[in-house]
């Protein structure tokens, strides 16, 4: 019988990580509320300026996954603190920065650092945490994101108009060095695995289990993103004001904060068999917007249903992966970690390109249906993955 009660050292410990997440993810997503301070700060196009997210992007997916392989027997505690430490001096050196280039080349290594702690944080998570309650933990560590997105991004956004994109770096730096006592104070020790080499890391990702389980997460963002990167083009097709678009935004996100809270009762049991319909619900969901937006109140409500829907995989999938990582490979289980951050950012790469390719065709709105075929194929993925699950416990 596993205990479940959570104890309030397991609190402070799940609002560390949480606190952590959410200066991770202030820092990563603040740069498109200051994109255009930045192009008129450094002469350059804003399409240059939007390298700075695309450039993140790209360096954390291939990053992150070689990083976490190589240093996989590093003591956990002594190399989070080192990280942190690592992150508030990039952020501070954004703050005297003037140059694209230096700019740009402390973003990627921003984006390394942040790919290897969010990595992080899902393994200590998942692995000091009563069984029953691994769900809950890293549903509230996914939550550190949204928040960055309702609070973070906003304020960061803010302090760039009240002053300049510069002091917006202040404000991260700031938040690092707090997320750095905390985690000074409650991370623990945690034993390090036996050392083993890239190539048995790396083996895991032959296994067609994982790769199946890789490109759940991806598709389901997939799906989202093709949506919601074109969010405001479509709120201006429904004629809403001007006025009242930032505001939608911010319900937009406020909304995602429950579909987080979800995705941790979701992931406390059977999880891949429940996500099967959650993919099914989001494609009806999605699909719809092609009619409802028609209409300015039913727009909204169906827009509403898309930011629920939107990251109710997160947890599941996230352990999922791990789990899987025990069966197949148990010396890569840090990779395995390491694969749904970087699965949700090739989803969004690949969503929002998609959505732009079929946006340029013409009908905008057909993006919505590109958004509801991705979340079809995301739900027959896990389908059949699901389905190997149950025949492998028969077997057993």
């Amino acid at each position: 019988m596993h205990d479940t009660k959570l104890s309030k050292r397991h609190w402070l410990l799940i609002l560390t990580l949480t606190l952590l997440t959410f200066v991770l993810g202030t820092s990563e997503f603040v740069i498109i509320g200051i994109l255009t301070d930045i192009s008129s700060s450094l002469h350059i196009t804003n399409a240059k300026a939007g390298t700075l997210v695309s450039a993140f992007a790209i360096t954390f997916a291939i990053a992150t996954p070689l990083v976490m392989s190589a240093t996989s027997h590093f003591p956990k505690r002594k190399w989070m603190l080192f990280l942190i430490g690592s992150f508030i001096i990039l952020n501070a050196l954004c703050v005297i920065s003037t140059s694209y280039i230096i700019l740009l080349a402390l973003r990627m290594m921003t984006a390394i650092v942040t790919g290897v702690l969010i990595s992080l944080a899902m393994i200590v998570a998942s692995e000091t945490m009563p069984i029953a309650k691994r769900g809950l933990a890293i549903s509230f560590v996914f939550g550190g994101f949204t928040l960055a997105n309702v609070i973070g991004v906003p304020i960061g956004t803010v302090i760039a108009e009240w002053y300049n994109w510069n002091a917006t770096f202040l404000l991260t730096t700031f938040l690092g060095g707090i997320a750095f006592l905390a985690s000074f104070f409650i991370l623990p020790t945690m034993h390090s695995p036996i050392r083993s080499s890239m190539r048995d890391q790396f083996s895991l990702l032959t296994h067609p289990r994982i790769l199946m389980a890789f490109f759940i997460p991806s598709l389901g963002f997939g799906a989202t993103y093709a949506v919601y990167t074109y969010l405001v083009p479509i709120l201006k097709g429904m004629e809403a004001p001007s006025s009242s678009i930032s505001l939608i935004l911010f319900g937009y996100g406020f909304i995602s904060i429950f579909s987080n809270i979800l995705a941790g009762k979701i992931a406390s049991y059977n999880a891949i068999g429940r996500l099967r319909f959650v993919f099914l619900i989001q494609a009806i969901v999605l699909i719809s917007l092609y009619w409802t937006t028609n209409n300015f109140i039913f727009g909204l409500v169906n827009i509403s249903l898309m930011s629920l829907m939107a990251i109710l995989l997160t947890t599941s999938t996230q352990l999922y992966l791990i789990d899987l990582a025990d069966i197949y490979q148990p010396k890569a289980t840090g990779l395995a970690a390491s694969l749904m951050p970087v699965a949700s950012n090739v989803g969004i790469a690949f969503g929002s390109a998609l959505g732009g390719m079929v946006y340029h065709q013409g009908n905008l709105m057909n993006v919505t249906l590109v958004g509801g075929l991705l979340a079809i194929f995301a739900s027959l993925l896990t389908f059949l993955s699901h389905r190997l699950d149950q025949k492998q416990k028969k077997a057993a």
